[in-house]
């Protein structure tokens, strides 16, 4: 009976105390925490779920506000039209400058309004894309200052390139002449940061893929159909690269 007692009395005490854990105020750090093991699935909203309430706690959190801006890309992502996109990229923009501007010295921070920018350039229209241009290549290598083996800095950098290297003369004149003067590079530089990104982090494919297009457009399909292929072969680690792949199969299928 005696036993009986204590044993009822220490579930009771557990009980209680499980109770009061539960339900007491959580940290930021806790949130962020159980945000991030949503993170790493690529659950974006319920990673907001947590983000969101420890960012009211401590809104100048830099790494915080880093992660807040990649639930928004996620859910642009998957978004289904243009002007949907578009509206969760401003949000994702607006966390990423806020990161920005608080972590002067913090990479990643630097790099996020580069990315949204990229994402949301396809949607955009002429002036848009134009505007967006020298802001992506001065984030870009703020980033790569502040850490030279930042692979998804030299990633941003390499598209910034890549894309520029192979606008059409049309756009580009137009642009220069409405919109002001856009810059000029070439394919090489695209595949000097591709190269970069991958001696710092192979385990991406989107650097094999970017690179191995950027040989495409160049017409080098021998080393084009090489580093898509090996894009190709590698496992989907991150939110967007079955749709990398996607567009590495295209280009493939171009190929002579």
């Amino acid at each position: 009976m005696y036993l009986a007692s204590i044993c009822r009395t220490a579930v009771f005490a557990a009980a209680l105390l499980l109770s009061c854990t539960s339900g007491r105020a959580q940290t930021a750090t806790e949130l962020m925490q159980r945000g991030d093991v949503y993170d790493l699935k690529f659950q974006a909203d319920d990673a907001l779920r947590y983000y969101l309430p420890a960012e009211k706690l401590e809104p100048a959190n830099v790494d915080l506000l880093v992660r807040i801006a990649r639930q928004y890309r996620h859910l642009m992502s998957d978004a289904s039209t243009g002007a949907e996109k578009l509206r969760i990229g401003a949000v994702a923009l607006d966390y990423g400058k806020r990161a920005a501007k608080l972590g002067p010295k913090d990479s990643d921070a630097q790099i996020s309004p580069a990315i949204t920018y990229g994402r949301m350039l396809p949607y955009q229209g002429n002036k848009e894309q134009v505007a967006a241009t020298p802001l992506i290549k001065a984030a870009a290598d703020r980033a790569i200052a502040l850490n030279p083996r930042n692979d998804v800095a030299w990633h941003v950098l390499g598209r910034w390139h890549q894309v520029l290297a192979n606008m059409g003369a049309l756009k580009h004149m137009l642009g220069g002449l409405i919109y002001g003067k856009l810059p000029s590079t070439t394919n090489e530089a695209a595949i000097v940061c591709f190269e970069r990104a991958i001696a710092i982090n192979p385990n991406r494919l989107r650097h094999y893929i970017e690179l191995g297009r950027t040989f495409a457009q160049m017409g080098k399909s021998a080393e084009a159909r090489k580093y898509i292929e090996k894009g190709l072969s590698m496992s989907n680690i991150e939110k967007d690269d079955a749709e990398l792949k996607q567009r590495g199969r295209e280009d493939l299928a171009k190929l002579p």
